[in-house]
């Protein structure tokens, strides 16, 4: 699990690929002081495992799964990358669940600055992910945590402080440029509980939790 707090920008020293697999050989330098083989590592919001270390370098395999499903696939040596080691069990927690289990890529439409801030509005390729972003919500933006400004039908916008703007990826994209994008698990579980046992699921379902939107509607929850 992971936080969203970017602790460095890592740059992609080489890339070997397969069909649809990856090998990521990433330089960094914070993260390194402690990081062991098998450990996680979030990768522009992607949990990834160490699989070999050297001096201020790292190695990442990237499955097929994870490459349809992210923007790793557009990587290239001297790409740089967001990334965070995961979340020990003793930290602060100064951002939100984050899992590293992307839910898909968005597009970037506009960057505008509003005042000391910047704007991002930002396109997700999948119209269904808008029931899990609300605004004053929280999103993961290429491994960021991050608050949702607002939403439309078809975008959502976060604004950025300078320091965040400084200390990650962001401030090398551009209108047009694709984010990886994970959305709050808490509404993942909700939907899900508030799903489950429907259609194909009514066989296996447990009656028993009392759990339904009738349920949530009479206590004030929906």
């Amino acid at each position: 699990m992971f936080t969203g707090l970017v602790e460095e920008v890592g740059t992609l020293r080489s890339v070997s690929t397969g069909g649809e697999m990856m090998v990521l050989n990433i330089a960094a330098s914070v993260i390194m002081d402690d990081l062991k083989i098998g450990d996680s590592v979030s990768v522009n919001g992607v949990c990834l495992t160490a699989t070999a270390l050297g001096e201020n370098y790292f190695t990442v395999d990237v499955m097929p799964q994870t490459y349809r499903n992210s923007n790793l696939k557009e990587l290239r040596p001297g790409s740089r990358m967001n990334l965070e080691r995961a979340m020990a069990a003793g930290g602060r927690f100064g951002g939100h669940i984050v899992q590293g289990h992307v839910d898909g890529t968005a597009v970037i439409k506009s960057v505008k600055r509003d005042q000391n801030a910047v704007v991002y509005e930002i396109a997700p390729d999948r119209k269904s992910l808008f029931k899990y972003i609300i605004p004053k919500g929280s999103i993961t933006i290429d491994g960021i945590s991050l608050t949702v400004v607002k939403t439309t039908a078809s975008s959502l916008t976060v604004s950025i402080i300078p320091h965040t703007l400084g200390e990650t990826v962001l401030t090398y994209k551009r209108a047009g440029d694709s984010v990886n994008i994970e959305c709050d698990v808490l509404g993942k579980y909700v939907d899900h509980l508030l799903h489950y046992g429907s259609a194909a699921q009514d066989e296996e379902s447990d009656s028993s939790s009392g759990i339904s939107r009738d349920f949530l509607a009479a206590n004030g929850f929906v």
